[in-house]
């Protein structure tokens, strides 16, 4: 099992196997971090293949002075961020709200012995959150995706924003404060009340389940 520094140092010089593995490890987390940016499969999968084109063309000038995850997730975020400016540039919508009965946003299959109204409340409140972040303003949702939904420490998330800790952590918190109060006109406030102590901080399990 090769290490993921040894991998990108591979992958440096050409080496297709090691850039293939990379992708593997990433490719799935890189997708959901741009479907939560911008709120549809296509954008997302080309949002994604375009990261990856950009890491591909880039990693020889990656000199390992941050670590390989913090590097693809800031190149990530741009590539949503451009995605997002291009579709304002044209006069689209900057987000299509889709029906989400589909499988990006599909729940597990259930236990059996979970009742249908069960299943049926769990999948609206999965909606609910899902719509409550896509209508949040872009630096707060970026904040809330990269905390809530990606899991990273606040450490991670200030490197690849170029922020100070107590930045990031003041960000969170008024972003967290805003998707309440959209929980709050959809009758979900309860969906977004506990949390729990990871990398490096609070973290909402609901939003991390997305």
């Amino acid at each position: 099992m090769h290490s993921e520094q040894d991998l990108v140092r591979r992958a440096r010089t050409g080496d297709q196997a090691a850039f293939s593995a990379l992708v593997t490890a990433y490719e799935g987390r890189i997708y959901m971090l741009a479907l939560r940016y911008l709120g549809n499969r296509d954008d997302a999968q080309d949002a994604a293949q375009e990261v990856f084109l950009r890491v591909f063309r880039f990693l020889d000038g990656f000199q390992e002075e941050s670590n390989f995850s913090t590097w693809i997730y800031r190149i990530a975020v741009n590539v949503c961020k451009d995605l997002l400016m291009q579709k304002i540039r044209r006069a689209e919508q900057p987000l299509e709200q889709k029906d989400e009965d589909n499988e990006d946003y599909a729940l597990p299959i259930p236990d059996e012995r979970y009742a249908p109204e069960t299943v049926f409340e769990a999948a609206q409140l999965r909606k609910s959150l899902c719509d409550a972040i896509l209508s949040l303003p872009e630096a707060q949702r970026q904040i809330i995706i990269l905390r809530d939904v990606q899991g990273l420490s606040y450490e991670e998330i200030g490197e690849i924003l170029f922020l100070e800790r107590g930045t990031v952590k003041s960000r969170i918190a008024r972003a967290r404060g805003n998707l309440r109060k959209l929980l709050l006109q959809t009758g979900n406030i309860s969906a977004f009340s506990s949390s729990n102590p990871a990398k490096g901080g609070e973290s909402d399990a609901n939003l991390q389940r997305l």
